[in-house]
């Protein structure tokens, strides 16, 4: 047996062991790990969790322990020094930088949003007579949730992916060029949209996808009034400088059931209480045409839509070129291009 595969079979014995056999089996998993020594490493147990023993440059190891961790930040959050030419002011940038959110109001002309939310709403109806993989469904409906990968397939919204004023500002906070990591098209709507619970993308995107380190962020672009009666995006300000680790393995093909409803790879509630705490909570909201720019590491999430009004938004993933995905740090395949582009 390799020394992978003898890792494996001890990490496997590891979680079914009681107390005595516990710490059994993690003293014969370092010993295994580091040839022979019993030299103990800052990070304990996780250190030879296969997948961290793998993956040695693995900043941010999560669904590993038995509990949630809090780590600090180790990068960045603006990449840019800010000088008179930057695209945003430098309050902007300062409040980026603390909030890890920027929400830009009247960012897109009333011309350019009827150009889109026609062919949102195309799209929206073409969904509901397609068995494409990029369509995600309601989980107890056929009701369309989200439509994946429209910067690739539709040259409507490729092009608005590619607009120079959007895109001088992503890559001023990212110090660097950027792709499109994913984007989608969410929909809520009116009376039934559902919710989307409060996580970290970056906790998905490191292990599901293997991002190696935040340097990304999403732009969600409202193309219908974005209220707080309508299911809106919230944030908790702040939470972006902490990474909170998840509890539970990754099951095979996780993406088949998390794009409609997720259930591994999000906070627990004593974390989530904490980071509110701290933080609070805050629901950008403006008419269609605006911008919320927020960073990978940001905790949010949406409460479902029980209002007449529908609510749809347009999200761009944008990774820096400088922090291309590697293989999945959960140690299993990647999920599909339409998901995650590499």
């Amino acid at each position: 047996m390799t020394k992978t595969g003898c890792i494996r079979h001890l990490w496997k014995q590891l979680k079914h062991a009681d107390k005595d056999e516990y710490y059994r089996l993690e003293k014969e998993l370092v010993t295994v790990a580091f040839d022979g020594s019993n030299a103990r490493t800052k990070d304990g147990i996780a250190a030879v969790h296969p997948r961290s023993y793998e993956n040695a440059e693995d900043a941010y190891p999560s669904r590993i322990k038995p509990v949630a961790e809090f780590i600090s930040r180790k990068d960045p959050v603006v990449y840019s020094k800010w000088t008179q030419e930057s695209p945003i002011a430098r309050e902007q940038s300062d409040f980026y930088e603390k909030n890890g959110y920027l929400f830009l109001e009247d960012f897109f002309t009333d011309e350019e949003v009827d150009v889109w939310r026609k062919e949102l709403k195309r799209l929206q109806e073409a969904g509901r007579h397609s068995n494409k993989d990029e369509v995600i469904r309601e989980p107890e409906s056929r009701e369309v949730r989200s439509v994946f990968a429209v910067h690739r397939d539709n040259p409507v919204f490729r092009k608005l992916s590619e607009h120079s004023k959007l895109l001088g500002i992503v890559r001023y906070l990212l110090g660097s060029d950027v792709y499109v990591h994913q984007s989608r098209i969410n929909f809520k709507p009116g009376f039934n949209g559902k919710e989307f619970y409060w996580h970290s993308d970056f906790e998905t995107w490191h292990v599901e996808d293997g991002m190696p380190r935040m340097r990304a962020l999403s732009c969600s672009i409202a193309l219908e009034d974005n209220s707080y009666f309508n299911g809106p995006l919230m944030i908790v300000p702040g939470s972006h400088r902490t990474f909170v680790t998840c509890v539970g393995e990754t099951p095979e093909d996780h993406y088949r059931s998390s794009l409609r409803r997720q259930e591994y790879g999000v906070p627990d509630q004593t974390s989530l209480t904490e980071l509110v705490r701290q933080g609070g909570i805050e629901a950008p909201v403006g008419k269609a045409g605006s911008i919320l720019l927020f960073d990978c590491n940001l905790m949010h999430g949406s409460s479902s839509n029980i209002s007449p009004m529908p609510r749809s938004n347009v999200f761009l993933v944008y990774n820096s070129t400088e922090n291309r995905i590697v293989d999945p740090f959960s140690g299993q395949k990647p999920r599909p291009d339409y998901i995650a582009a590499r």
